[in-house]
């Protein structure tokens, strides 16, 4: 493992403190993000399994929101499946530079994820979306040009193991045990990357379920309003897309750090290539694991495999890490800490 993993990296992953958050506060969490009832009245079935009111349901789920534990809850789809040419990028920048950098990548509005990580030459990493009538390498490289990077790697997948972001708020750990979240067969799809036929109907439904869900008795009933559709036909279509595989769920997204899991750590992996399938099965396998996938290598940049990991400290993260290495038998890895998150947003598709 490389050892510039530093203390000041540590240091900053653990700087945002656990918002205060009793027993229910916490199996809320639970129900809203493994998935949101697309029901009428959806508090009401909350709060029931809770053993508590509407209004009980409402108030917390606000006073989460105000405190960021909730980011958002809406649809999340699948920006591939959509049509999108989307990618992780890298940038290496002078230390002096990296900030205004950052922020002017954030003005992409493709730019879903934007983290500072320390362990590496490249200090900021991005996840960038374009349309399909767009070229994803020229706009990385106007990007690169508009912030003078140092020098920059489109990381596009490969091969794709598993993505499936799954908090125990009651337990505090990351609960990421399903390989395959979103209908993947044991976390890899032969039709993963290929963009599925969508109608004009589609794209509308799409528009109305990608927004943040309001905070009313009955948030359902304007958006079903707006499409001409009853709330029953449109939960049905909600259920067509996520059988067709271009909407993975309904649910509510929490701010890791907000909600306790204060470690964010990249490991990413040198594996020979005869060894690509079964190593990111096995990386997938590990509940820590939130992502997991195989990008391309460059002259300076030997690493195959890409495992995303959450814990309460670094120390859990690094235990993951230890873990992993022993069930592949691999021992050249770096380990990139996030030190500052400089968006995490959803990409708003067709708009």
């Amino acid at each position: 493992m490389d050892p510039s993993v530093t203390k000041t990296a540590k240091a900053t992953a653990i700087s945002n403190s656990p918002s205060d958050m009793d027993i229910l506060d916490r199996k809320l969490l639970n129900i809203i993000q493994s998935g949101f009832p697309l029901v009428d009245e959806p508090y009401v079935q909350i709060g029931e399994e809770l053993g508590i009111d509407e209004a009980a349901v409402l108030e917390r789920i606000a006073r989460l929101r105000k405190i960021n534990v909730v980011r958002q809850i809406s649809a999340i789809f699948d920006t591939r499946r959509l049509g999108y040419k989307t990618t992780l990028v890298a940038m290496a920048f002078p230390r002096e530079a990296l900030h205004n950098a950052a922020l002017v990548i954030n003005e992409h509005p493709g730019v879903s994820h934007n983290y500072a990580r320390e362990g590496s030459y490249y200090n900021l990493w991005f996840t960038l979306a374009v349309a399909p009538n767009e070229d994803l390498e020229e706009t990385v490289n106007g990007m690169a040009a508009r912030t003078a990077a140092l020098q920059h790697r489109l990381m596009p997948t490969i091969r794709f193991f598993k993505i499936g972001v799954n908090f125990d708020m009651v337990n505090r750990k990351s609960a990421a045990f399903n390989y395959s979240p979103d209908g993947y067969d044991k976390g890899v799809s032969k039709d993963w990357n290929k963009a599925v036929a969508l109608s004009e109907f589609d794209i509308r439904v799409i528009r109305e379920l990608q927004e943040d869900l309001p905070m009313i008795s009955r948030p359902f009933d304007a958006m079903a309003e707006r499409l001409g559709l009853s709330n029953d036909e449109m939960y049905r279509t909600a259920a067509d897309f996520q059988k067709r595989g271009f909407m993975r769920r309904y649910s509510a997204v929490l701010h890791h750090r907000r909600a306790g899991f204060r470690a964010n750590a990249m490991a990413v992996w040198k594996v020979d290539e005869e060894r690509a399938e079964e190593v990111g099965q096995i990386m997938a396998s590990h509940p820590t694991v939130t992502h997991c996938y195989q990008r391309p290598t460059f002259p300076d940049w030997p690493y195959t495999h890409f495992t995303m990991i959450h814990a309460t400290t670094p120390e859990g993260c690094e235990e993951s890490v230890t873990e992993i290495a022993e069930a592949t038998g691999l021992d050249e890895y770096l380990l990139l800490y996030s030190t500052r998150e400089y968006k995490k947003t959803r990409v708003r598709y067709f708009v």
